[in-house]
């Protein structure tokens, strides 16, 4: 870790609360269509919807409320009401307002860190949403850069180094998704820390031996970080 000169972080369920909003409003949409279809149906077809649909609308709240009502539309067998629809959106709509809940210990580390590092936020989503949560969040200061990413892959890493002028050997990714912020890191000869957040959307679960011998380090809490650089 001594070459290490720019750490990034991921930003949702890294530095702030974000799977537990789409988990609560999912269960609200249950309540919504439960009369027309089982939960266990639905679970599966707008998991199907959302992966479909993110070549077209991205990561995010709205992709994910799109999702929602196509889901609604199929599984009513277009009966679903105007009246319910709009409930849909109308869920959207709050977790877009949703206050951003800064996670324990988050603001401290940056504080600590600063100072020694060139700290980068890298996260992938709708862009309009993606930036209004930094504003708001209060941490937007504590990053020299912000970039603001439609997927998280080797290639997109690589990119981003190219075009800040990087060296993969300076560079450490700290995020909580194995299958974003980790695993292409560690591929393209970057260092990574992994700390794993309580929920995780389905499509961000990697296989076990997926992540099998790479160079990461997993750490429990973020205010760990400081001292296992140190070390």
């Amino acid at each position: 870790m001594k070459n290490i000169k720019v750490i990034a972080f991921d930003a949702d369920d890294t530095l702030w609360v974000n799977e537990p909003i789409f988990t609560a409003t999912q269960q609200r949409f249950k309540e919504i269509v439960g009369k027309y279809v089982s939960t266990e149906i639905l679970d599966e077809k707008l998991y199907g919807f959302e992966i479909r649909n993110l070549k077209i609308f991205g990561y995010g709240i709205k992709g994910f409320i799109l999702s929602m009502i196509e889901t609604a539309i199929e599984l009513s067998g277009g009966s679903i009401t105007g009246t319910e629809v709009q409930q849909i959106i109308d869920l959207g709509k709050v977790m877009l307002d949703h206050p951003v809940e800064i996670l324990p210990n988050v603001e401290e580390t940056l504080q600590l860190l600063q100072s020694g590092y060139t700290l980068m936020l890298i996260t992938k989503g709708d862009l309009f949403d993606q930036e209004s949560k930094i504003a708001r969040s209060g941490l937007a200061d504590y990053f020299n850069q912000v970039e603001i990413l439609s997927e998280k892959d080797e290639a997109t890493y690589q990119r981003v180094l190219k075009r800040n002028n990087i060296a993969p050997e300076e560079f450490l990714m700290v995020g909580n998704s194995l299958k974003s912020d980790i695993v292409p890191i560690c591929n393209i000869g970057a260092r990574a820390i992994y700390i794993p957040f309580h929920t995780t959307w389905v499509h961000e679960i990697v296989a076990v031996d997926a992540s099998a011998n790479l160079a990461y380090q997993e750490l429990p809490d973020i205010s760990l970080l400081p001292t296992y650089l140190q070390k």
